[in-house]
């Protein structure tokens, strides 16, 4: 199973989950429903922004867990 790993970046860079919605162009709610892995599907338009704000390749965002 994939898992966003937002939050681990976010605290890895010193950054908040208000620091990144700041720069994003969606809602507090939508945004933290995909840092909390709480949403089954993502626009690809989402995921190369975040990882353009965060200056990280859009792979570093995920990371594979066991079920």
């Amino acid at each position: 199973m994939l898992r966003l790993r937002i939050e681990n970046i976010l605290l890895e860079q010193g950054h908040s989950k208000y620091w990144l919605y700041k720069r994003m162009e969606l809602s507090y709610q939508n945004l933290n429903r995909i840092i909390n892995n709480e949403t089954s599907s993502i626009r690809f338009d989402i995921l190369e922004r975040i990882s353009d704000i965060l200056e990280v390749p859009v792979g570093d965002l995920f990371e594979k867990i066991d079920d």
